[in-house]
């Protein structure tokens, strides 16, 4: 699966890097495998997709089903915290294009579900919509955590 992905328990976020061809499967098998770990259940999530030369996903209408499966696998807000929020970092058009559409259908199948979405062209943008200071440093840092876990 070309999405790493780590975890920083103190800032409550997931880091995730996919790269190289981003396929279906991978995607998929990102969000089950993740997402249903009980430990980070509420917690922000960071996609850095600037390392993805190519999308290759069978039609459109996947990222709709990916909106309904995130949705359902969603944990209920924690009284007294934010909404968890989803940064996504889209430096290409089309990573961006289909962001903005997993953005709009995640809108419409959250059906009360706290996670907030939003897609940007840059890593300051991203961090500055989930409250993460530090700047570069601090991305990098964060980065690292998904470059040194498993990289696969």
């Amino acid at each position: 699966m070309p999405i790493a992905y780590g975890i920083d328990r103190e800032k409550r976020l997931v880091v995730a890097l996919p790269y190289g061809t981003m396929e279906d499967a991978d995607v998929f098998g990102y969000q089950r495998e993740v997402w249903s770990l009980p430990d980070v259940a509420g917690f922000d999530e960071l996609i850095d997709m600037t390392d993805v030369q190519h999308i290759a996903l069978p039609s459109a209408q996947r990222v709709v089903d990916l909106a309904e499966l995130s949705a359902g696998m969603e944990a209920g807000g924690e009284k007294g915290r934010r909404p968890a929020r989803m940064a996504i970092v889209a430096p290409s058009d089309l990573a961006f294009g289909l962001g903005r559409m997993y953005q709009a259908y995640r809108a419409m199948k959250g059906q009360g579900v706290p996670r907030q979405v939003g897609v940007f062209r840059t890593m300051a943008e991203a961090l500055e919509f989930l409250g993460i200071e530090g700047g570069p440093q601090e991305a990098e840092r964060l980065l690292g955590l998904a470059r040194n876990r498993n990289l696969r």
